[in-house]
């Protein structure tokens, strides 16, 4: 998994913002940028010095440049060639494709010898589209994709539609990416409403909306608008890759209960109709030589963590997270709650995958 940045030159940030930015991010552990080459507000005036800062400061960093671009966008850059290799030459290692690019030229640039990497536009592709660049010699090794994002409020994607644009790419070997919007920073002109891909994340923390991202197996995720906060760079990069994290309220002060939720878990393989049931509880209980006597046996709304105690035998070390209401057990401790906004990812823990509760301090 990989995280990034958005920069655009001739928009909202002075060349020092962006410099910064940049070189925080680098900091946070975020190794992509991406740019665009065509936004119709940007100030022409400043766009080719910001480019340039962009690019320099970039490379300095070390981060992967990604560019969204058009045709026409040679001619911005002033190179005599839209061609991967041009833009190579010019400092960006992937590009974007927007429209004006038929299948047999996508195809031809993924077979480019500069080793640069080819973005689709993972929004609108269709299985029509991918066969096509496969019947035209595509080398799929060298694709990847990238969701849209949607500055006017109501235009963003529904999760149903990422998760089938995503299946399909996936289906297809190619990585794919998403953005998500800054809650607490700078959002980007014209409309400063933010820029998530997701219209459901619009008003997400960028923590719950890359969290949900994960959930829904995207691979890369961007933070889309102009200048996020350093705590937003941070929760971005502290996020757990291929593991559905889910935030929750302690209901208890047991120090040993809390190291025990302390590393992921795996769902077990048959899904149970009315708990997430965890692999590794009891054996991990027995590691830590935890003492499960009878605590805090209350009502399991939707949402509670528990842990069944000594008296439940076998079963004793078993945690689970409710999907169905249960009455109190004598024999099962609660443990934590899972946040109410976030009981919406209790369902994206399938059998099989790895899940962690992180408690609130």
């Amino acid at each position: 998994m990989s995280f990034g940045i958005s920069v655009y030159p001739g928009l909202d940030n002075t060349a020092e913002e962006n410099i910064a930015l940049i070189r925080r991010a680098a900091q946070y552990g975020i190794t992509r940028l991406f740019t665009s080459l065509h936004i119709p507000e940007h100030d022409t005036g400043a766009f080719s010095s910001d480019l340039h800062t962009i690019l320099d400061t970039a490379r300095g960093a070390h981060l992967d440049l990604i560019a969204d671009v058009t045709p026409e966008s040679a001619d911005i850059l002033g190179i005599t060639s839209c061609t991967p290799e041009a833009f190579h030459d010019f400092g960006i290692h992937t590009l974007r494709l927007d429209d004006g690019f038929d299948v047999s030229e996508i195809a031809a640039f993924t077979r480019n010898e500069a080793g640069e990497r080819i973005q689709l536009n993972a929004s609108t592709i269709s299985e029509d589209f991918l066969m096509e660049l496969s019947k035209n010699g595509a080398d799929f090794s060298h694709l990847e994709a990238l969701h849209n994002f949607y500055p006017r409020v109501g235009t963003g994607l529904s999760v149903h539609a990422i998760t089938q644009k995503t299946a399909l790419l996936h289906r297809f070997g190619v990585r794919t990416g998403a953005f998500v919007a800054t809650q607490n920073g700078k959002k980007r002109a014209p409309l400063f409403n933010g820029l998530p891909t997701l219209e459901l994340h619009r008003d997400f923390s960028v923590d719950l909306a890359a969290r949900h991202l994960i959930a829904l197996s995207l691979d890369d995720i961007f933070l889309s608008d102009s200048l996020p906060t350093d705590d937003e760079l941070a929760n971005l990069t502290n996020t757990i890759p291929n593991c559905v994290t889910l935030r929750a309220v302690p209901a208890t002060e047991n120090k040993d209960v809390r190291r025990l939720l302390s590393t992921p878990f795996t769902a077990r393989p048959d899904e149970a109709r009315d708990a997430v049931r965890a692999v590794e509880s009891r054996a991990r209980v027995k590691e830590l030589n935890l003492s499960l006597v009878p605590d805090n046996t209350v009502d399991h709304p939707l949402g509670t963590v528990t842990l069944d105690n000594t008296d439940y035998l076998r079963y004793a070390g078993e945690l689970q997270i409710i999907k169905r209401s249960q009455p109190a057990d004598s024999r099962t401790n609660v443990i934590a709650h899972i946040r109410d906004n976030e009981r919406f990812l209790i369902p994206y823990i399938h059998p099989g995958s790895k899940f962690q509760i992180l408690l609130d301090h």
